[in-house]
């Protein structure tokens, strides 16, 4: 393992800046909503700003967490190790999903470390991991990575939390003896259909409708992602607007409309993606097992933890994660989305103590 310092050489922060500058931008009808994708005078807002973006104090204050990489089952690792003061707090793991870095916990670390040792890897494909170089990175796969991590980092009894793809790789980890119990945004697998449902109660019904629109609305980055990640991948790292608009597409579509996610959140994982070139390998992961996303997972004893944030993409229901999980806490928040770690990380911090803290 090597200690890790981002710094992106001055060329790229050229390019990037002469492309923003170059950007070919189509026209757009009148009235065009969200509905087409982010709509062209936001996105060229967004643009404007990002050609004044600070990388530099980006990078500054990013590189005041301890980074790290290591190589494991052939590839690059990234990860974020922050000790706690405390010698005897336990480990906690935290993955993040798509379309995220592992810095998308940064306003969570200073606190959650006053309890916890942490551990936030990149996962291979994203950010400073790096692009994987050969097919076959499945969930199960990035798993065994990271549970080869935590047992390189001398950590033989921890707790995991993940959100997204995150949540789907910490379940996964969850059916190793070494995790003494999981904490999650989302279950996948828990939601109802029109069959399924109770439509007597509201979640349930609240369930139903944002399948829906989810199957029907907001499907096609998924269509795209799960059958061509190589088409997807020659446009995002050849124009820095194109990645720009898909990254804010799902952070604008998945939040919590009164609070969002920061820009400068927004413009620091756009910069990240642009820089790195991970857009086309992050996309093969919905290629690549994509259908253990939402399928009924292997029954599982470890303690599981689950939080349901009003403005997620899904509404994940009790009674159907109790199918196969040990649900010892399910917790209904108050407000926020799909990306909760960006927008409300305070909450989020408050509920990990409260499912982790004996």
């Amino acid at each position: 393992m090597k200690p890790f310092a981002i710094t992106i050489p001055q060329q790229d922060l050229d390019d990037l800046h002469r492309r923003l500058d170059a950007t070919r931008w189509p026209d757009a009808p009148r009235g065009a909503t969200w509905a087409q994708g982010t709509p062209l005078d936001h996105l060229r807002e967004l643009a404007e700003h990002w050609r004044d973006f600070d990388w530099r104090e980006q990078e500054r204050r990013l590189n005041e967490i301890p980074q790290f990489v290591t190589e494991i089952d052939g590839a690059r690792l990234h990860f974020l190790h922050v000790k706690s003061p405390n010698a005897n707090a336990e480990p906690l793991l935290l993955t993040h999903g798509w379309p995220s870095t592992c810095f998308a916990f940064e306003e969570m670390i200073e606190p959650l470390s006053r309890d916890f040792h942490l551990v936030v890897p990149s996962v291979p494909g994203f950010g400073f991991s790096g692009p994987t170089g050969e097919l076959g990175w499945t969930i199960p796969r990035v798993a065994d990575v990271l549970a080869e991590l935590m047992r390189r980092l001398g950590y033989d009894r921890y707790v995991a939390h993940g959100y997204d793809f995150g949540a789907v790789l910490t379940r996964h980890l969850g059916l190793r003896d070494e995790v003494r119990a999981i904490h999650v945004n989302q279950i996948f697998s828990a939601g109802v259909t029109a069959e399924t449902a109770d439509m007597e109660v509201e979640a349930e019904r609240r369930s139903v409708e944002k399948a829906f629109r989810y199957e029907f609305e907001q499907f096609g980055y998924v269509s795209m992602q799960s059958t061509r990640p190589q088409s997807v991948a020659y446009a995002l790292t050849d124009s820095p607007v194109a990645q720009l608009e898909w990254i804010e597409w799902a952070f604008h579509t998945w939040s919590d409309p009164e609070i969002g996610v920061p820009r400068d959140a927004l413009l620091s994982t756009a910069s990240i993606f642009w820089f790195t070139r991970t857009a086309g390998s992050s996309a093969r992961y919905y290629q690549e097992g994509d259908e253990t996303w939402g399928e009924l997972e292997p029954a599982s004893d470890t303690p599981t933890s689950v939080a349901v944030f009003p403005h997620d993409v899904g509404v994940p229901i009790r009674r159907m994660a109790e199918r196969n999980h040990n649900v010892v806490r399910w917790t209904e928040m108050p407000r926020g989305g799909h990306f909760a770690v960006m927008e409300v990380p305070e909450l989020v911090v408050r509920e990990l103590r409260g499912a982790f803290l004996l």
